[in-house]
């Protein structure tokens, strides 16, 4: 997969830390594809796919954390999946990505272009997390809350696909996420390579003495997905 340079967020609301405590508490298992299919596409489960977009989309919290699983993980057997969509709002406000002070117009703008964003692509990690902020920088603190309980679970929901290492990879539905999921952890990437089997593993800067070198990723869905929607072309 070809690597995408993603810039660090300019604002970083996503709370790790606790995320971290969270995530300790779910079971980190194998992504079941096959039975998250069977599940998703059966409508009397309760992870039948428009109850889960539903219950996310709804202004509560009610969706469970393998609710989350089922929602990220199942949105590669939608026929509107394309991991390498970009959406054309995405980038309309990208002048502001780092500015340090905001007016509240900048503010509207964000927001707006973030939620067009978003409807075409309910995972842009980023444009979630620039939408959070444009709305507690407008004092709209209940509904950045909501948000961020989304982008939190998401997150988790890969954490908990695996340990990030070559044996147990995180699974990815998207290569920004990978770019994404480092950046909210804490990491800049520093270099990437393709490996056997569809994993990617990114090197990353080295935050202690400790931390590791990179973290590995599963991108196995992503290209079989690719493969079936764009074939390439017969010359």
């Amino acid at each position: 997969m070809k690597a995408i340079k993603i810039a660090i967020f300019l604002i970083t609301i996503f709370n790790v830390s606790v995320l971290a405590q969270k995530a300790a508490k779910f079971e980190v298992k194998k992504v079941d594809f096959a039975k998250i299919e069977e599940e998703i596409k059966n409508p009397n489960s309760k992870y039948f796919y428009p109850k889960l977009v539903k219950s996310y989309l709804s202004n509560d919290t009610v969706l469970d954390f393998e609710g989350y699983r089922h929602l990220y993980y199942g949105y590669t057997f939608q026929e509107d999946y394309n991991p390498f969509r970009e959406s054309e709002f995405s980038q309309a406000i990208e002048h502001l990505y780092f500015k340090k002070e905001f007016t509240r117009a900048e503010c509207d703008s964000i927001e707006k272009y973030a939620e067009k964003t978003l409807n075409d692509n309910i995972f842009d990690f980023r444009q979630m997390n620039f939408c959070i902020f444009a709305l507690r920088e407008k004092k709209k603190l209940a509904k950045a809350s909501i948000r961020q309980y989304r982008l939190n679970h998401l997150i988790a929901a890969i954490l908990s696909s695996g340990s990030g290492t070559k044996e147990s990879p995180w699974v990815v539905i998207s290569p920004n996420h990978e770019y994404d999921l480092l950046n909210f952890l804490g990491y800049v990437a520093t270099d990437y390579k393709e490996l056997d089997n569809k994993v990617d593993y990114i090197t990353v800067n080295k935050v202690n003495k400790k931390s590791p070198d990179g973290f590995y990723f599963d991108a196995s869905r992503i290209f079989e997905v690719a493969e079936k929607k764009f074939p390439p072309k017969k010359k």
